[in-house]
């Protein structure tokens, strides 16, 4: 509550039933809607001049001739009110009455003519874009479809208007209000730099952990108990980045297989947090539940970043249901072709939001705004951002999407990661986001995995990948943070699956084995899946160590992956989107198995070693300039111990010597201090054989200490073995040797 007022008036009008719309007294005869106004859009309860407490709904519909608005009491009965009042195309009014907990919907009137893209439809009852909770779940019967999806013509099925109410079948938004000013909190604000990204599954993370009580458990209340939180701070990961948490549908085709969206990018919701993941079923309670995770992880010292799928709906294409904005104003919200009763899908999704218009440009910031100011997170991820950054069909650097962003004062603060990509012609956009942004680098992905799996044709590209990838980044003022590293993702192989299978085995998803993709870049060390060959699984546990190791010494801002680092599988499915089961969800019991604890042991003091030695995590991307005793910020050895020649980049080579100095590192400390550190080198040998390694002598070193060796398996403390400069050592095969110079 804003004020002692509004709390006065609230306690007044839930204590005076005949006044109350939610559960519709009789005494009410009909609902009494004032002018209200246009601003904000939604439903925002608040105490007007007079001291009435109410609800102000405001709906933009461009094009439609008439919104109702819908208020349905406790047993599902239904009360309709015109809003007749229309400002720049936003319906609005204000309903004294209605309070926190009511459940609301909307049916827009105006010309269903498919061929020109209009379908409207009264008939059938429409989420407002704008709700902050949505209360009940979409299961998309026949009835919710604005066209008939039985007419014998299927070639023009979706032409035809379903008269049918889809009420009774729909969930419905909820008016909320919530006196949260977050005050308290204090929000860790972690330089890019520093940062280390946990991508989790809020359900999958959370659903078998055997700490958390069983009625938390798959919540946002799971994931911000202490037993989660204590795993996480344990790993040392700076932020989680949480798999869409939008109100999301299940689609059909999954549905009728008896398997539901388990990653949730199908949004429907882009203000409510997802009704499915709240431990509480009473309406609307979602909201402040997740306001509470993000605190107790703010508490841990851990910030929030949400996935988002700005790009698509659920509401598919022309034969996808009418859920929310296709019946609101179908032309203005989607990109259409040109001949308007198709849908452009530059998502594979069969719609595309279209973001150059401002109305949907205003949705995208205000829910990102919302998301921030009122919800707490700290940043976000934009799936397919490709497909946001399209003015009118090409990818556009200098779209209204990420101009609007670049100048917005709430949104440009927050962490900003591009998926940059989507499926339309030109929509491969790795490198090209303007300096704002980070990127997931997949070129970094497929040359790590290449190289391990013995691969590349040369070192050229892992070169490049190892130190910050400044072939994609070093411009127009970016940094290596603009890289966010990652090897594998929630889409695909999981890090076990990707040293234990080379093809997908996704037959459970019901698609024939069709979905996910076929360029795996897996090498499954000698057998397809489990084996009880023990040499084989300790190579695949060599290789693991191997991948993290790279992943965490590498320059740029590591992603990880919930379970990686204690060894999960999916069994070799690599499009787990629709294994809402243990498939997709995290078995801690690996934890009780030595190799897996060891796996994790090695993970959690890679973190800390990067976390203590800014030559690890550089702000600027290394010069290569010789100092005046010939000493480099970075230099690249062969096995000879010799400094790498152009030559030797493009000769066929399975060892890599990288040489990290952390004198002069570019930069300032908090007192204005000059950044030293450690020096390193760090040996990458992907070759079948053991490789003898001349260490580099003087002026780069004197001596070397091995810091981490991972051809041992027993990773709970470092070798700490000592080595003269100018000294031949042993590299076994597939192995990484990470040393610290010594003197």
């Amino acid at each position: 509550m804003s004020s002692a007022a509004e709390q006065e008036a609230v306690a007044e009008q839930r204590a005076t039933p005949d006044t109350r719309l939610n559960g519709m007294s009789q005494k009410v005869p009909g609902v009494p809607v004032r002018p209200g106004a246009p601003t904000p859009l939604g439903a925002r309860f608040r105490v007007g001049p007079d001291g009435v407490a109410g609800t102000n709904f405001a709906l933009w519909a461009g094009g439609a001739e008439a919104v109702e608005l819908c208020l349905f009491d406790e047993a599902g009965r239904e009360t309709r009110a015109a809003l007749t009042e229309l400002t720049h195309e936003i319906w609005h009014g204000f309903v004294p009455g209605v309070m926190p907990g009511q459940r609301y919907g909307f049916r827009v009137h105006g010309r269903w003519d498919p061929w020109t893209g209009g379908r409207w439809n009264p008939a059938k009852l429409l989420l407002d874009p704008y709700a902050r909770a949505v209360d009940g779940e979409f299961t998309l019967p026949p009835q919710v479809y604005g066209h008939v999806r039985d007419w014998p013509q299927q070639q023009v099925a979706d032409t035809v208007r379903d008269e049918r109410d889809s009420a009774p079948y729909v969930p419905k938004g909820v008016v909320v209000h919530d006196d949260d000013d977050w005050a308290d909190d204090r929000r860790p604000k972690t330089p890019w730099a520093d940062s280390v990204i946990y991508e989790l599954h809020v359900k999958g993370f959370t659903r078998r952990h055997p700490g958390i009580p069983e009625e938390l458990r798959g919540t946002y209340a799971g994931l911000a108990h202490p037993a989660a939180i204590e795993h996480l701070v344990g790993l040392g990961v700076t932020a989680v980045e949480l798999l869409p948490v939008h109100q999301f549908a299940h689609e059909d085709h999954l549905l009728r297989r008896g398997l539901r969206n388990y990653w949730g990018y199908n949004s429907i919701g882009y203000f409510a947090p997802h009704a499915g993941y709240a431990s509480s079923g009473t309406t609307g309670q979602q909201v402040g539940e997740f306001k509470r995770m993000v605190r107790a992880l703010h508490a841990a010292g851990i910030e929030v970043i949400l996935d988002v799928v700005y790009n698509h709906t659920a509401e598919a294409g022309e034969l996808g249901p009418t859920l929310s904005l296709k019946g609101i104003d179908n032309r203005g919200y989607y990109r259409l072709q040109s001949d308007a009763r198709r849908y452009a899908d530059y998502t594979g999704c069969g719609n595309t939001l279209h973001v150059v218009q401002p109305h949907v440009l205003r949705l995208i910031t205000d829910s990102l705004r919302y998301w921030v100011t009122e919800m707490g997170v700290d940043g976000f991820r934009f799936d397919l951002a490709a497909a946001l950054a399209r003015s009118m069909h090409d990818v556009d650097m200098l779209s209204p999407f990420l101009a609007v962003i670049a100048q917005d004062p709430v949104l440009r603060r927050v962490k900003l990661i591009a998926e940059p990509w989507d499926v339309g012609s030109g929509g491969y956009q790795v490198g090209a986001f303007p300096p704002l942004w980070t990127e997931w680098n997949d070129r970094y992905r497929n040359a790590v995995r290449d190289f391990w799996r013995h691969a590349l044709p040369d070192v050229r590209e892992m070169g490049y990948r190892l130190s910050g990838s400044s072939d994609l980044y070093a411009w127009g003022g970016r940094r290596p943070y603009a890289s966010v590293n990652f090897i594998t993702a929630h889409d695909g192989f999981t890090l076990r699956d990707l040293v234990s299978y080379e093809r997908k085995h996704n037959e459970a998803n019901g698609e024939g084995n069709r979905d996910g993709t076929d360029d795996n870049r897996a090498w499954n060390c000698g057998a397809e899946g489990e084996t009880d060959d023990e040499r084989i699984q300790a190579l695949r546990r060599r290789q693991l160590r191997n991948l993290l190791t790279t992943l965490l010494l590498s320059t740029g801002v590591p992603m990880l992956v919930a379970g990686d680092e204690l060894g999960r599988t999916q069994g070799g499915n690599n499009n787990a989107y629709c294994q809402d089961n243990e498939t997709g969800w995290l078995d801690w019991g690996l934890l009780e198995e030595p190799r897996w604890r060891a796996l994790l042991d090695l993970t959690s003091r890679l973190i800390a070693l990067r976390h203590r030695h800014p030559v690890l995590r550089r702000r600027a991307f290394f010069s290569g300039r010789a100092h005046s005793d010939g000493l480099r910020d970075l230099a690249w050895f062969t096995a000879r111990g010799t400094e790498m020649t152009e030559g030797d980049w493009y000769a066929p080579a399975a060892t890599l010597g990288m040489y990290l100095s952390g004198r002069d590192i570019p930069g300032r400390d908090e007192r204005g201090a000059p950044i030293t550190d450690d020096s390193f080198l760090a040996v990458l040998h992907a070759g079948d054989r053991p490789v003898t390694f001349v260490l580099p002598g003087p002026p780069w070193a004197e001596r070397y200490e091995v810091v981490v060796d991972t051809s041992r398996e027993d990773q709970t403390e470092p070798p700490g073995v000592l080595h003269r400069a100018e000294e031949a050592v042993t590299v076994p095969a597939r192995s990484v040797l990470l040393l610290r110079v010594a003197g």
